[in-house]
């Protein structure tokens, strides 16, 4: 994929696929570095684009909010006993609705030419 292909990706497309596609070949694999390797290919993806998009600022505290929903995944399942793919949904949606609402939102509502 070349990197203009790449600037039309919606970035909160590639955290919802990190974070619920990592998740889903790490236990349907069994293989948990290759749910790592997706979530960590989709997180630089995402990151790349919201560089492009909105700078360095809004990239560092996006990365920390995707780094931040994985931990939390983890923590609603494991601490507070929550079935692991609800877990998983939960903080799926919340990360990639607060990632199109400060990415992908303001490029959408620009009308195309």
């Amino acid at each position: 994929m070349s990197t203009s292909a790449l600037a039309r990706v919606p970035a909160s497309l590639l955290v919802a696929v990190g974070l619920a596609a990592g998740f889903g070949i790490a236990q349907g694999t069994g293989v948990r570095a290759l749910g790592g390797a997706v979530f960590a290919v989709c997180g630089v993806g995402a990151a790349w684009i919201a560089a492009r998009r909105r700078g360095p600022a809004v990239t560092a505290g996006l990365a920390a909010l995707y780094v931040g929903a994985f931990v939390l995944t983890h923590v609603l399942a494991l601490g507070a006993g929550f079935p692991a793919w609800f877990a998983v949904s939960l903080v799926t949606v919340a990360a990639a609705g607060i990632t199109f609402g400060v990415v992908d939102r303001s490029r959408a509502a620009v009308p195309a030419r």
